[in-house]
């Protein structure tokens, strides 16, 4: 079965305290679910149009299971949690076998 990911850019991030419950909240959520952090606030070499801001890259044993983890109550939740006008580029990708 092939992994499933969470993949999140955001192009900027103005306050990184605002982001604290979304944090907890999204943290719990993803481990409930499931979820491994393989990156987050690491460093970043953009190319071509790349965004040299924050990514986020989490695993998940398989593809559904990360589209799950997203739909949750608890997830939700901790999206309800982040602050107004927050920009981020987020999907979800299947892995390779």
């Amino acid at each position: 079965m092939a992994k499933g990911y969470w993949v999140s850019v955001y192009p900027a991030v103005s306050d990184p305290e605002g982001l604290t419950d979304y944090n907890e909240l999204a943290g719990l959520a993803v481990r409930d679910g499931g979820g491994r952090v393989l990156s987050n606030f690491g460093r970043v070499v953009a190319h071509e149009a790349g965004i040299n801001e924050r990514v986020v890259l989490i695993e998940f044993d398989g593809f559904e299971q990360a589209v799950a983890a997203y739909e949750s109550e608890a997830y939700q939740k901790a999206l309800a949690a982040l602050p107004d006008g927050f920009e981020r580029d987020f999907r979800i990708v299947e892995g390779v076998d």
